[in-house]
């Protein structure tokens, strides 16, 4: 019984590791509104992975696996979002073209 415990153990630590994981790159392009250093390509099949193994958790009515996995893919699809959003860094002020011409 104890192993089993033990098994449960690394697997929800594993899971918490996997989740979290993508917290701090969220932060930081939320915060800084800069996601040019961020591999699109990668989070696209990052998110198609968690969308995956999503899925395989629900055909084989695994909670741990689908709670897990969605909350991967939610994260990683804010970024592939964030991505999307702010591909080349914080959005730049419009200069006016009166002071140009002045």
């Amino acid at each position: 019984m104890s192993g089993q415990i033990f098994i449960n153990a690394v697997g929800v630590i594993a899971a918490l590791c996997s989740m979290a994981s993508f917290i701090p790159q969220a932060m930081k392009i939320i915060r800084e509104r800069d996601a040019s250093s961020v591999s699109l390509s990668m989070y696209i099949v990052t998110v198609i992975g968690f969308a995956l193994w999503s899925v395989y958790g629900l055909l084989l009515k695994s909670w741990p696996l689908i709670g897990s996995n969605a909350v991967s893919l939610a994260i990683s699809g804010l970024i592939l979002a964030l991505k999307i959003r702010y591909p080349d860094g914080p959005p730049k002020a419009k200069t006016s073209s009166k002071s140009a011409a002045a």
